[in-house]
């Protein structure tokens, strides 16, 4: 029976799960669209690693980050729950330990963390604005008729270099119906939007910082070989893309969840893979014990209460014991 590590990434676009072992060897990957349904979506991938493994795997630990990361952890029995730079961060020092340059661009996020020695020194997010991120380029793949997985491949056959305005979504689309009208071709149009979207990322998240290399650049839209190539001429050095650069976030929520086990020497919270058969229910009241009038957020398994929180003053939090 193999024993494994568990680490769910929950975000908007996407949800990942990733089983490693002890040696960090990634023994599943699972890559699946949230559509909205994060916890559904964290169920899919449960079956799917239960099918998989035949039922012969025994999991030591598991671990959440992501957006949809504290109702996820609550599910799932998470022995850890963390933010996602602290999960980048603890992925990409696992496997380039020099690494000081971390580029993440994700479905409706981005973020840019700087190392240390292996220790986040500085970071910075951008949930607000879309022109940096992968949903972006996937309406404009659309909207160009082109398939967003030839995107970087297009990009780099252009001939000629075209400038769009890349720091606003709605600036960008005009400028690139505009440069059509020019006639410049399409694989020209997707280069010049590669290059925008840099420019914009560093110009928003790299204002102020020392970016050094090594440059790692990891999150789905690092597939993009167009994008992979205009942050090289950027940044003026080669940047590398991890094998497994769509789940790091995951990857790094299983290491957490290792460290962890390793450290306090104790069995795992993890509620098993037969959660997926569990009836889980979100649900939220007001209080009225004072004027303060709390929003708590109540969560039931199978019609038990496993978790609240919400209230200022701790009541109702306080009252759960597992």
């Amino acid at each position: 029976m193999k024993e494994i590590y568990i680490g769910i990434d929950v975000g908007s676009v996407s949800t990942n799960v990733v089983a490693a072992d002890n040696d960090l060897n990634i023994l599943s990957k699972q890559y699946i669209k949230t559509n909205g349904q994060p916890l559904e979506s964290v169920k899919q991938c449960l079956r799917r690693l239960r099918e998989e493994s035949g039922n012969n795997i025994k999991v030591l630990g598991a671990g959440v980050t992501g957006s949809g990361r504290q109702l996820t952890g609550i599910m799932i029995g998470a022995d850890v729950v963390k933010n996602e730079i602290t999960a980048h961060a603890a992925a990409t020092t696992a496997y380039f330990p020099e690494a000081r340059t971390i580029f993440e661009i994700g479905g409706q996020d981005s973020k840019i963390i700087i190392l240390k020695d292996g220790m986040v020194i500085d970071f910075a997010m951008n949930t607000v604005c879309a022109a940096g991120t992968g949903s972006f380029l996937e309406h404009q793949a659309e909207r160009l008729k082109v398939n967003i997985e030839d995107f970087g491949d297009l990009a780099l056959s252009a001939e000629k270099n075209v400038r769009i305005a890349g720091r606003c979504t709605v600036f960008a689309e005009s400028d690139m119906i505009a440069k059509q009208q020019y006639g410049f071709s399409k694989a020209e149009i997707i280069n010049g939007l590669c290059e925008a979207l840099v420019r914009n990322y560093l110009s928003n998240l790299g204002r102020g910082k020392k970016l050094e290399p090594p440059f790692v650049f990891q999150g789905g839209v690092a597939a993009n070989k167009g994008i992979k190539s205009a942050f090289e001429k950027e940044v003026r050095h080669r940047i590398v893309v991890p094998e497994h650069y769509n789940v790091m976030g995951a990857i790094g929520a299983a290491i957490l969840a290792r460290d962890c086990a390793a450290n306090a020497g104790e069995t795992t919270k993890f509620r098993g893979l037969e959660i997926e058969n569990s009836d889980f229910t979100p649900s939220s009241f007001e209080c009225r014990g004072c004027d303060n009038f709390c929003e708590v957020i109540k969560v039931e398994i199978n019609k038990k209460v496993v978790a609240m929180w919400g209230d200022r003053c701790g009541k109702w939090t306080n009252s759960i014991t597992n």
